[in-house]
């Protein structure tokens, strides 16, 4: 079943401009600028007015219209990150060998080193995303935050950590060890 007209209305806030041009949106607050390339998504843009923008779907099927919901998320993530940022808090859990974790920079980029895994002598190498910043927590004890505009890096840079500490062949039942988001937030409160 193909469906005529489908759309969605999204609301910009106060302070925010959003810019969109040949499906490249870019979105301006008081947190900074981020763009996202949506070139792949047959999507329409229209601006209904300095507040309000109207993204439409025509003869578009389920999967189609699936899509504008996605669309619609995607830029009201944009507009969070420049207005509030995002904030992640990782825990670290062991339980026999402590887990070291250093911030480390080298050739202008920032790395997450993690030492004595399980015991390992391995040093994992974690990547920051661009525009994320990873920092020990100092009143908190084995705590890592990752912070920063946009919700895709933060949350791919927590992923990536997460990732690199799976526990292999062993018991997972038993090695629960590993470095674990425990809170999503935002930076800045929102105002209720």
């Amino acid at each position: 079943m193909k469906y005529v007209k489908s759309d969605e209305t999204l609301e910009i806030p106060a302070g925010v401009t959003v810019n969109i041009k040949a499906r490249e949106v870019t979105v301006t607050g008081p947190r900074g600028k981020l763009s996202k390339n949506l070139r792949h998504i047959d999507v329409t843009f229209s601006k209904v007015s300095d507040s309000l923008i109207k993204i439409t779907v025509h003869n578009g099927d389920r999967k189609h219209v699936a899509t504008l919901r996605t669309v619609k998320s995607l830029i009201a993530n944009l507009i969070k990150g420049v207005t509030l940022g995002f904030k992640y808090k990782m825990r670290f859990v062991y339980a026999h060998f402590p887990i070291n974790v250093n911030i480390i920079n080298e050739d202008s980029k920032t790395y997450v080193e993690i030492r004595n895994f399980l015991g390992e002598k391995r040093v994992r190498k974690v990547l920051v995303q661009e525009g994320t910043t990873a920092e020990l927590s100092a009143n908190q004890k084995d705590e890592l935050t990752v912070y920063g505009n946009s919700l895709e890096n933060v949350s791919q840079t927590c992923a990536d950590v997460q990732q690199i500490c799976r526990v292999r062949n062993k018991d997972i039942r038993k090695f629960l060890d590993g470095i674990y988001v425990s809170e999503k937030g935002t930076i800045e409160e929102e105002a209720a």
